[in-house]
């Protein structure tokens, strides 16, 4: 395997806690992750691109193997790195999709940053049932705020501001809802998940961009109409195009 950048290979000394606004300093396999999603833009690694193995990995960073797995584990949940078992097998490039953009976005969250999926994954649970109740009990001022904040995401000049107007909107939508019990678990979630920065891995292209904004649209257009089925397909198109 190519040789991983500099900082990686002097890791016991680059991979030492750094100061910073995060709750808790990063552990050396966080480190490691960030050092090894550098090596791959500073190499300019392609989807299916070899990067190397667990075991390459652990020789040139003279890091302990748990140190180096709990590493390689962050990049595969993160979809950063595939691993392909047997002959010719390995650390791969991932293929960048819309869903390991979203991903990407989040890996700065303050905490645990197995959290941040976890949140996801709850969130996504109680999308239909909070759209659907939303549909049902929205007003005319209702729609009119989440209109403005959909001005608002159109207007956004950064992808950090467009994805806070994301949340911003989505807890409005769950405001509208009235199940005392899962408005405020979903609206936890929004709240870890606002709490993330959107940094990317590069810029975000204007497709997926314009994409995020169209579901949000429809999403909008159908608790609006009361449609309870657009209101479904709209939250399905929303997950899909998301993660």
């Amino acid at each position: 395997m190519a040789q991983i950048t500099d900082d990686v290979q002097n890791s016991a000394e680059a991979l030492l806690p750094r100061s910073g606004s995060r709750s808790r300093p990063l552990s050396r396999g966080e480190h490691l992750a960030e050092s090894i999603r550098d090596a791959i833009r500073e190499r300019e690694l392609g989807a299916g691109d070899f990067f190397g193995t667990l075991e390459t990995i652990r020789e040139e960073t003279g890091l302990a193997r748990t140190t180096v797995s709990e590493a390689v584990k962050l990049l595969r949940d993160r979809g950063v790195l595939v691993v392909r078992p047997g002959r010719g097998g390995g650390l791969f490039v991932a293929k960048t999709t819309p869903i390991v953009r979203l991903r990407h976005t989040l890996m700065r969250v303050e905490g645990d940053p197995a959290s941040a999926a976890d949140a996801i994954e709850l969130r996504e649970s109680l999308e239909e049932l909070i759209a659907v109740k939303a549909a049902i009990h929205r007003s005319a001022a209702d729609c009119r705020q989440l209109e403005g904040i959909l001005a608002e995401m159109r207007a956004a000049q950064t992808w950090d501001d467009f994805m806070q107007c994301n949340w911003k909107l989505h807890a409005a939508i769950a405001a509208i809802c009235p199940n005392s019990m899962a408005r405020p678990v979903y609206e936890s979630t929004l709240g870890f998940l606002s709490g993330a920065h959107a940094e990317q891995d590069g810029e975000v292209d204007a497709s997926y961009w314009g994409t995020r904004l169209q579901v949000h649209e429809d999403l909008v257009a159908a608790i609006a109409s009361g449609d309870l089925e657009a209101v479904r397909a709209a939250v399905a198109d929303h997950a899909s195009s998301r993660s």
